[in-house]
C-alpha cells in the first residue's frame, strides 16, 4: 500500500483484516496483553473491533468511522482499541459474539465490544454509523457516552459485567437431566419442516444463508425413514441454490449468502469454507438422486477453488471480497448491451434469455446472470435446438463471458491459509473423488494435506494459519475435528491405512488438548492456549458445523473403523454433554443430530481382505458411489497392514485364494463371503 498517512501498529500484523486497518487514524493494536496492560496504566476501558477481510460493513464502518479523523480522536483519547481478525482468533470471536447474542439476541460482523481492562464486556453491538440515525446509535454517541459512564459510574459497570459474566458462566453449565433420543432427531425434522421456504427452498426468510449440514442431515433422515418431505427440502434447496444468482454462472463457486428469499442477489463474497460444504452437500446428494445437475455443481465448484484460491504450495486461500473498485458486486454484473457486444446479436439474445438478462436489470439497473425462471427443454423447443445443442451454446457463451470478465479489476482475495478451511477443503475434493473417481480432485486434497502437515503443524501440534511466510496461533478444536474429517474422508477414497493412523494420532492429541474429563465434551481452545474470560465448548452450527458435532461424528466412523469401544463410548458423551442444547434448539444442532441418527441406523462395518480384482471392483464402487452413511469400511491386501489400527481383523483372511467380504452388523457378523453380488446385496440390505 502506497500511501501519506501515519501507519499504526497493526502494519507490523499478517492479517489481511488488520492490514486493511495499518493506516486508520485509530491507534489500533492487536489483541495482546500490552493493549490491557495500557489500558490499566492509563485507566481507560477497550474497545475492541473484531471482522475479517471479506466482510462488506467492516469495510463500510472503517470508512465511515475507523478512517475519520473525528472519531479516531474521540477514540484515542477515551478507548485503548484493539483490532481482532476472528478468522485467525475464532476463540475470542466466540466468547464476545456469545455475550452481544445474550444482550441483543443477534449478532453478526463487524462486532464491536467495549472492555474492562479486564477483558470483560460492558456493552457490545454490530455496526454503528458515524452519526446516530433512528433506532441505530452512532459511534460518536457510543464512545462518548460509554466512556463517560465508564468514568463517573463504576457501580453500574460493575453490575453489568458481573450480569455479562454470570450469564456466560451460565452458558457452561452442564444440564444433566436431558438426554438425546430418536425423538430429539424427529423434532429436528419437524423444526425444519415448520421453517421450510416451500416456494423458493431454504429455511426462513431473507437473507438466506446456505447451511449445507441441514441439507446433510435431510439426506440422512431420508435414508432413515424414508420420509420423502425430508428429501425433498434437501434437492428444493439444493436445486433453488444452483439456478440462483448466488451461484456465479460464468466462473462458477456459491457467494456467501443471498439479500433475498429466492436466491437472487447474493451478497457477493466467496468463502473457501461454504465452497467445500456445498461441494459435500452436493456430492451427497448426487449419491441419493444421481442427478447430473448435482455432479455439474460439484465440478463448477471444485474448478472454481481450485483455479482462484488454491496456493502454489497447494494450501486454499480464504475468501474473495464482494467489492472492487468500491463497489458491491461490480465485478459480477452486467448490463444486457455488454452481453450483446461480446456475443454478438444471436448467442447473446439467447443467453440473456437463458439468464434472465434484460434492459432493465434485476440489480440496480444492471444484471446478475441466473436461472430462476429459466426452462432450457421450452428455450431449447423455442429457436430449434435440441437440449444437447443450447447447452453447447450456453457453454461456449459462457466461456466467452468468463473471458471478458477476467480483464476486469478483480475483487480482493484474502490469501491467508485456514487449518479449519482448507481440512473442509480437503475432505470435500476426497469425498467428490471417491464418487466421481476423480483423481485430479484426490491430487488437490493430497497436496493441501501436505501443505498442512508441514508447514501448519509445529512441534506436532496444528496451527490455526498461514500468511506471508508467518505460521500463527496453536489450533483450536474446529482444526483438529475437521481434519479428523479429512483424514476420514481421504482413507476412504485411497484405502492408504495411513490416513487412518493419522486420524488416530490426531484424536490422542484432540482428547489430550481439548477434552473436558468431568462433563465430556470438547472445549474449544486447549490446555496450552491464551486463558480467556471462559473456555466455551461450543455445539452451535453456525455456518460451518461446530468443532463438537464434527468430533462426535467422526469419532464414531474412527470408532466403527478401528473396533474401539471406549472412543465410542466418548462420542455417547458427547451427547450427554450437550443434549440440553440440541433438544432446546435441534435446527441450529442438525450436524451433531446428524452424527446422533448415525447411531440410529443400522450401522455395518465391513472388511474387504485380499487383492482387488475387476471381479471384485463393482462392491468397491457400490461403497464409494452410494449413500452408505451407516457403512464402515477398511480395504487391505493382508490384514497385517491393519494389525496396529484394527486389531480386531487379525484373524481375517483370503477365502480359496480370492478376496473376502466380511459384513458385520448391529454388532453381529455374518460369516466371510467372497461373491460380489451377494456382498453388494448385504450392504444394501433394510436401506
Amino acid at each position: 500500500m502506497t500511501t501519506n498517512k501515519k501507519s499504526n501498529r497493526l502494519i507490523a500484523e499478517k492479517s489481511p483484516y488488520l492490514l486493511q486497518h495499518a493506516y486508520n487514524p485509530v491507534d489500533w493494536h492487536p489483541w495482546g496483553e500490552e493493549a490491557f496492560e495500557k489500558a490499566k496504566k492509563e485507566g481507560k476501558p477497550v474497545f475492541v473491533s473484531i471482522g475479517y477481510s471479506t466482510c462488506h460493513w467492516c469495510h463500510v464502518m472503517e470508512k465511515e468511522s475507523f478512517e475519520d479523523e473525528e472519531v479516531a480522536k474521540l477514540l484515542n483519547e477515551r478507548f485503548i482499541s484493539v483490532k481482532v481478525d476472528r478468522e485467525e482468533r475464532p476463540d475470542i470471536d466466540s466468547i464476545y459474539m456469545t455475550v452481544c447474542q445474550l444482550m441483543n439476541g443477534h449478532g453478526g460482523w463487524p462486532l464491536n465490544v467495549f472492555l474492562t481492562e479486564d477483558k470483560v464486556p460492558f456493552y457490545v453491538g454490530t455496526y454503528f454509523p458515524k452519526e446516530s440515525r433512528p433506532q441505530i446509535p452512532g459511534i460518536k454517541e457510543v464512545i462518548i457516552q460509554l466512556y463517560n459512564l465508564y468514568k463517573n459510574d463504576a457501580k453500574q459497570i460493575e453490575d453489568v459485567t458481573k450480569q455479562v459474566y454470570g450469564a456466560l458462566q451460565s452458558t457452561m453449565q452442564a444440564k444433566e437431566e436431558d438426554i438425546l433420543s430418536e425423538t430429539s432427531v424427529h423434532n429436528g425434522f419437524r423444526s425444519f419442516l415448520s421453517m421450510f421456504d416451500e416456494s423458493y427452498g431454504g429455511f426462513g426468510s431473507a437473507p438466506k444463508f446456505p447451511t449445507p449440514h441441514h441439507y446433510m442431515f435431510l439426506l440422512r433422515y431420508y435414508h432413515y425413514t424414508n420420509d420423502e418431505r425430508a428429501l425433498n427440502m434437501a434437492v428444493k434447496t439444493l436445486d433453488a441454490l444452483e439456478k440462483g444468482g448466488i451461484y456465479d454462472h460464468i466462473g462458477f463457486g456459491f457467494a456467501r449468502y443471498s439479500t433475498d428469499d429466492e436466491y437472487l442477489v447474493p451478497h457477493f463474497e466467496k468463502m473457501l469454507y461454504d465452497n467445500a460444504l456445498l461441494t459435500i452437500a452436493y456430492t451427497e446428494c448426487f449419491q441419493v438422486t444421481n442427478s447430473e445437475d448435482n455432479k455439474k455443481i460439484v465440478e463448477g465448484i471444485i474448478t472454481y477453488v481450485l483455479r482462484k484460491l488454491a496456493s502454489p504450495d497447494g494450501g486454499f486461500y480464504s475468501a474473495e471480497d464482494a467489492d472492487s473498485e468500491g463497489e458491491e458486486g461490480k465485478f459480477y454484473l452486467w448490463t444486457f448491451d455488454e452481453v450483446i457486444s461480446v456475443l454478438g446479436d444471436d448467442l447473446g439474445m439467447l443467453y440473456n434469455t437463458a439468464y434472465g438478462i434484460t434492459e432493465d436489470g434485476n440489480f440496480d439497473g444492471k444484471n446478475i446472470p441466473n436461472l430462476i425462471d429459466s426452462s432450457f427443454p421450452q428455450l431449447a423447443e423455442q429457436n430449434g435446438l435440441t437440449i444437447n445443442e443450447l447447452l453447447e451454446r450456453l457453454e461456449s457463451a459462457r466461456k466467452q463471458l468468463f473471458e471478458y470478465r477476467e480483464l476486469r479489476v478483480h475483487p480482493h482475495k484474502d490469501d491467508k491459509i485456514l487449518t479449519a478451511w482448507n481440512a473442509l477443503m480437503i475432505a470435500a475434493l476426497a469425498k467428490a473423488s471417491k464418487v466421481f473417481n476423480n483423481n485430479s480432485y484426490l491430487e488437490a486434497a493430497l497436496k493441501a494435506t501436505q501443505f498442512i502437515e508441514t508447514t501448519l503443524t509445529v512441534n506436532d501440534r496444528l496451527m490455526v494459519r498461514f500468511r506471508d511466510g508467518e505460521v500463527k496461533q496453536e489450533g483450536f478444536i474446529d482444526d483438529y475435528a475437521y481434519m479428523l474429517w479429512g483424514y476420514i474422508e481421504l482413507y476412504e477414497a485411497t484405502h492408504n491405512i495411513s490416513f487412518l493412523k493419522k486420524a488416530k494420532n490426531l484424536t490422542k492429541q484432540m482428547f489430550e488438548l481439548f477434552w473436558d474429563k468431568t462433563d465430556g465434551g470438547f472445549y474449544f481452545y486447549s490446555s496450552h492456549s491464551e486463558q480467556l474470560l471462559i473456555r466455551q465448548k461450543e455445539t452451535y452450527d453456525s455456518a460451518m458445523p461446530s468443532g463438537n458435532s464434527v468430533a462426535a461424528l467422526q469419532l464414531l466412523r474412527l470408532a466403527r473403523l478401528t473396533g474401539d469401544s471406549e472412543l465410542e463410548e466418548s462420542v455417547y458423551k458427547i451427547f450427554e454433554a450437550f443434549a440440553f442444547q440440541i433438544n432446546d434448539y435441534p435446527m441450529g444442532h442438525s450436524y451433531m443430530l446428524m452424527a446422533y441418527l448415525t447411531t440410529l441406523m443400522k450401522m455395518k462395518e465391513v472388511v474387504v481382505v485380499g487383492e482387488i480384482t475387476n471381479k471384485q471392483q463393482p462392491f468397491l464402487t457400490e461403497l464409494h458411489h452410494g449413500f452408505h452413511p451407516e457403512i464402515m469400511y477398511l480395504v487391505c491386501k493382508d490384514p497385517q497392514e491393519l494389525k496396529d489400527v484394527a486389531p480386531f481383523t487379525m484373524n481375517y483372511k483370503k477365502l480359496k485364494g480370492s478376496a473376502a467380504f466380511y459384513i458385520c452388523e448391529n454388532f453381529m457378523c455374518h460369516q466371510p463371503i467372497t461373491e460380489v453380488n451377494e456382498a453388494i446385496e448385504l450392504v444394501n440390505k433394510n436401506n
